[in-house]
């Protein structure tokens, strides 16, 4: 008989044990840890505590993704509220900068409105083409100019395309000399709200 003959009869059979029950502690097996050996049901006992010990691992990274959305959810609504205070575009768009490095702790943060600095025509294809944020370890284009002298020092961004309507008003740039602050797999959701946020402020104000 082998060894997948018997797993599949207790299988099939699960009342077996209950009708055989002295072999559960008669059965020894290796110790898992050791050289020595245990009964089944220990092994059983075994088996279970590292099943408890995956559980309450999982369950600890689950808490500590909670903290930390809650934390950033904390942050996007103290930014939102920081929005209301601009009564002007010029100081909604230094409100904009200064609160992004203040509450998130974004090294660099530059925005360009089309209406200020009309883009040149590759810019706008990238701006238009791109419905969410788009995060990546090179400038796109000529954009690291739009950081002065750190352009040349920056090695992630994070491009957040500004929408009136159907169509882009402007564009947000965050950035980093750290490389991993913004990667091309990061999620985007709140880099999203951020850019949606912004442009229903500077909307009220073109």
């Amino acid at each position: 008989m082998k060894a997948e003959d018997v797993a599949h009869y207790l299988q099939s059979n699960p009342d077996f044990f209950e009708t055989y029950a002295q072999l559960l502690s008669e059965v020894v097996i290796p110790h898992p840890y050791g050289g020595r050996t245990i009964s089944l049901s220990e092994r059983q006992m075994l088996t279970l505590r590292e099943r408890v010990k995956d559980l309450e691992k999982k369950l600890h990274e689950l808490l500590e993704y909670a903290k930390e959305n809650d934390g950033l959810q904390d942050k996007l609504h103290q930014f939102t509220l920081a929005l209301f205070n601009a009564h002007d575009l010029q100081t909604l768009q230094s409100v904009t900068l200064r609160n992004l490095r203040d509450i998130f702790s974004v090294p660099h943060a530059a925005i360009h409105l089309w209406k200020e600095h009309p883009p040149s025509v590759e810019v706008l294809a990238f701006a238009d083409q791109n419905l969410t944020p788009v995060c990546g370890h090179q400038a796109v284009l000529d954009t690291a100019t739009w950081f002065g002298e750190m352009g040349t020092h920056l090695r992630s961004f994070a491009y957040l395309p500004l929408r009136g309507g159907n169509q882009t008003i402007g564009m947000l740039i965050i950035a980093s000399e750290d490389e991993q602050r913004f990667y091309p797999e990061m999620g985007t959701v709140i880099l999203q709200r951020i850019a949606d946020f912004v442009s229903a402020s500077l909307r009220q104000h073109l």
